[in-house]
């Protein structure tokens, strides 16, 4: 196990990716939109947070349908959803709201034709609310054919194997505690249970590492890294 070797912070997504970004974190599970920014980087981890199909937790809500929709509030906790919203609403479902950065509480503007992104615990508790839902991973899916990987675990520099075998088996080990986690976290609005094991996908497989290719070639030529990074050819290992 890695007690003793790690030092370890928990933040929301996009807070991560922005300290690996400054160097002040080696490693982090970070939204997969920030390897494009990054200098070097490598994916140390059999073990992702993704999807294949539905993802319960990342969702487009509104009160009209999707042609109605006029502006979309974005939720600034994780870059990642923002690019596979934009990919799909340039590419899919083909419309053109315009977009408004937030902070803090926002779900409460959602109104007529102003729709919002959510992620995290908020968006299992819109799912009770809201009249419209887009579930962004079946959208994603629907799309092309494809899973999605919404975090990886990334560093900024090499790490050894005994190092990467050591986290592998750390990460297995809180996969194999799933019913304890449940049990000792209640959550009225959504089944835990069914969170974790029927919504979301663990494993970076041979699938899900094409889905991550495909989709940085994808906001890179959108540009829909913050830094709006140029095309490149994103290969990843």
């Amino acid at each position: 196990m890695m007690a003793g070797k790690v030092d370890l912070r928990i933040d929301y997504p996009s807070k991560i990716a922005s300290m690996l970004l400054e160097n002040t974190l080696d490693v982090g599970l970070v939204p997969v939109s920030v390897i494009p920014e990054m200098k070097e980087h490598y994916i140390i981890s059999d073990y992702c947070i993704g999807c294949d199909g539905e993802v319960a937790s990342v969702c487009l809500f509104s009160e009209a349908p999707l042609d109605k929709i006029e502006k979309i509030l974005l939720d600034y906790q994780s870059h990642t959803s923002i690019a596979l919203l934009k990919i799909l609403i340039k590419n899919y479902w083909k419309i053109n709201p315009v977009f408004e950065e937030t902070s803090g509480e926002y779900q409460s503007k959602i109104s007529g034709t102003t729709a919002a992104l959510i992620i995290g615990d908020r968006a299992l508790e819109q799912r009770k609310i809201s009249s419209y839902m887009f579930d962004l991973g079946l959208e994603w899916k629907r799309f092309t054919g494809l899973p999605f990987v919404f975090a990886a675990w990334v560093s900024n520099k090499k790490f050894d194997e005994d190092f990467i075998t050591s986290f592998n088996k750390s990460n297995s080990f809180g996969l194999h505690k799933i019913d304890q986690i449940v049990t000792d976290n209640p959550y009225a609005p959504f089944d835990l249970k069914d969170y974790y094991t029927k919504y979301i996908r663990y494993h970076l497989d041979a699938e899900k590492r094409k889905a991550l290719e495909f989709f940085l070639k994808k906001i890179s030529a959108q540009h829909l890294t913050r830094d709006n990074a140029k095309e490149s050819n994103f290969k990843i290992s």
